[in-house]
């Protein structure tokens, strides 16, 4: 009996429309240059609005919205990240998610649809231009999408509202303003350039999140954390935290991370267009970073043959306490929002020595941690 193989073709239209969308990109802004002189202010201001219109459609709404579920929006704000996600030209909500859903299910596997174990450019691209029977999607991970009549809507129409939102719309804009010359500047500016820009912001968190990078809270896949990624990327880029925690509406957890994405929400959150937004506690953060880093320190003792059981011990004792101590002051913070005035002194209080019990827990873990560092270095110096 023969083995069965599966089958794997050229995805003709994708592979062409990713090839030969730079060679227009970079033809058109040249042509434009050339003959209607250097871009203007029309062709600037159109062309950021799109990109971020388009950029944080797919960041924020194909992603931490509609993939994860990170956060409630209201009708008005699915529509825009339907029209505008559409123009990005990434495909429909239910077929990105459903590749994302799998992806997160998979990561690194045989099963991930675009696993970069099987290399930078397959993650990064590679995946979109070929069609393999193993992925054929039966859209069954999305049923919940689909109960929602724009995003079917937006299904159905998807290439119909991508030209029109990514490519007619920025031309018009452009016309409006400033003639011919303005249209066909953000037609090339604001359609085509852009939308290169953004498939390869997208491409890198598939492709270079999972190869440069750290990994501060989990080893358990190849994602990775980096700033610069994030920069490019709508906050994105905190890659390592994504996939350690899904279900969170932020990326970039802390108040100085860049993540435009997180700020959008938190903004239509202020005006009510968003709810429900999805945080991970603060102690469980900090024991996932304890964990990682207490692990690369032991990793390094036991490859020096040092027994490291009197570090676990005292590592179990310093994150149970860390975690008790995180815990309540996170309870007693949401106790102080719907405390009378007359407990709010005592629940501080309890919030001020929980602190101090905090601080001294760090302390002490930068103590192990510093202990394990130098006997690490004195058995290497003696060897």
């Amino acid at each position: 009996m023969e083995e069965y193989v599966p089958t794997t073709r050229i995805n003709w239209l994708n592979t062409l429309f990713l090839l030969v969308t730079p060679i227009l990109a970079i033809g058109g802004a040249t042509f434009h240059w050339m003959y209607f002189g250097a871009p203007g202010w029309t062709e600037a201001i159109v062309f950021v609005f799109f990109y971020f219109a388009c950029g944080l459609s797919i960041t924020v709404g194909y992603h931490r919205l509609f993939s994860h579920r990170s956060h409630d929006a209201s009708w008005p704000l699915v529509l825009f990240y339907a029209v505008f996600g559409a123009g990005s030209f990434q495909n429909s909500i239910i077929e990105w998610c459903s590749d994302h859903r799998n992806h997160h299910k998979a990561t690194d596997t045989e099963q991930d649809p675009y696993s970069v174990t099987r290399g930078f450019w397959y993650s990064h691209m590679g995946w979109v231009m070929i069609e393999e029977e193993a992925f054929t999607n039966d859209f069954a991970n999305v049923k919940d999408l689909q109960a929602s009549k724009i995003i079917r809507w937006q299904h159905r129409n998807i290439f119909l509202i991508g030209a029109m939102s990514g490519i007619i719309l920025p031309a018009a804009i452009g016309y409006l303003a400033g003639g011919l010359a303005a249209a066909v500047g953000c037609l090339v500016w604001a359609g085509l350039v852009r939308t290169v820009f953004v498939h390869h912001g997208t491409f890198l968190i598939n492709s270079a999140a999972h190869i440069w990078g750290t990994q501060p809270y989990s080893e358990e896949n190849s994602s990775r954390d980096s700033f610069f990624l994030a920069f490019l990327t709508f906050g994105e880029g905190y890659h390592n935290f994504h996939h350690t925690f899904q279900a969170d509406y932020r990326n970039g957890h802390k108040w100085f991370h860049v993540d435009p994405s997180k700020w959008w929400i938190r903004g239509f959150n202020l005006v009510g267009l968003n709810s429900n937004l999805k945080s991970t506690p603060k102690h469980s953060i900090e024991v996932a970073k304890l964990d990682m880093k207490f692990k690369k320190s032991v990793n390094k003792l036991a490859s020096k043959n040092i027994d490291v059981q009197d570090y676990e011990s005292r590592i179990s004792r310093c994150r149970d306490k860390m975690r008790s101590c995180l815990f309540e002051i996170h309870k007693s913070k949401k106790e102080l929002k719907s405390s009378l005035s007359a407990s709010k002194d005592a629940i501080n209080s309890k919030i001020s020595e929980m602190r101090e019990s905090y601080n001294s827990i760090k302390v002490e873990l930068r103590l192990l941690f510093k202990e394990m560092e130098l006997q690490y270095k004195s058995i290497t110096r003696a060897v």
